[in-house]
């Protein structure tokens, strides 16, 4: 029996029903019992195997790390033409105005990817391109930023969006959300300057796998870093940053989008291209494969 622990159910439970439900006590008891009947263990992290060693879950057997990967569909781009197309296909019509400056890098392109719960602050984001668009390096450096996914706050963030937009509060910056196919998301993901990752784990050991796919498409990140497992993926100052309030996120964001920050945005997405590497089949091969028998 191989168990494969991405997240503990009991954990995403709770932050929806609240810790003390019922159901969260006895998610949290059939996890913590079945879970040690495992032949082998699949952790999504190092951090999340020290703690399945440690109680509630006191868990004996052997136990192996394995990192998710990016898929294949998740690829770097040429800059320049290529890029152009894809932009003028996916962007909103109304914001294709704006491919040409951001193909020149005079607009940078943002992207964050959210399911829009409470889980994702996506008030962290907006407050963090309010504070932008008030600093004087918003009429140097316009931004787009675009919101992918569907969720139950989003509605209310759009009527958000909508009232800060009216009342001037975002010059210089425009907020769109879309929902686009598997494939289009990905050319969004390597057209972008910035990716923006608001998933705050709901263990501390887990990783978003949207960060795995940005830099698969060799994007940087800026992420919520406030868990434990934040720095086996994200390493700051090489593939990414990190914050974990919106003051925090605003100065990145003025700092890796003015002009004077143009060679650490560089250097970041150079990182996020060597972490984007290594893909799910190479991991596989190297660590599941021969658990299973599949490979000498």
């Amino acid at each position: 029996l191989l168990i494969d622990w991405h997240n503990y159910g009991w954990t995403i439970l709770s932050s929806v029903r609240g810790p003390r439900h019922p159901l969260v006590y006895i998610a949290k008891l059939y996890e913590c019992l079945f879970g040690r009947l495992g032949d082998h263990n699949l952790t999504v992290t190092h951090a999340m195997a020290r703690q399945l060693r440690k109680p509630p879950y006191n868990i004996r057997g052997p136990m192996t790390a394995v990192h998710d990967r990016p898929a294949e569909i998740f690829k770097p781009m040429w800059w320049g033409k290529a890029r152009q197309d894809v932009l003028e296909r996916v962007l909103p019509a109304e914001q294709r105005e704006l491919v040409p400056s951001i193909v020149e890098g005079t607009t940078k392109l943002i992207v964050s990817s959210t399911s829009w719960t409470p889980d994702e602050n996506f008030g962290i984001l907006l407050d963090a391109l309010v504070a932008y668009a008030a600093d004087p390096v918003s009429e140097e450096t316009p931004v787009l930023a675009v919101i992918t996914g569907k969720g139950p706050q989003k509605e209310m963030y759009l009527r958000q969006i909508e009232e800060l937009t009216g009342s001037g509060q975002l010059p210089n910056v425009r907020i769109v959300t879309a929902f686009l196919p598997f494939e289009d998301y990905a050319k969004l993901l390597a057209c972008a300057d910035l990716g923006v990752c608001l998933h705050m784990s709901s263990s501390g050991v887990d990783l978003p796998m949207k960060v795995v796919d940005m830099f698969g498409a060799g994007l940087p990140v800026v992420a919520y870093c406030g868990y434990e497992s934040f720095g086996e993926l994200v390493k700051e100052g090489v593939n990414g940053r990190g914050f974990e309030s919106y003051g925090e996120l605003a100065i990145i964001l003025r700092t890796l989008l003015s002009p004077e920050g143009s060679g650490e945005l560089e250097v970041l997405r150079k990182g996020a291209v060597r972490e984007g590497r290594r893909r799910w089949d190479e991991e596989w091969d190297e660590k599941v494969a021969k658990i299973m028998g599949f490979a000498a």
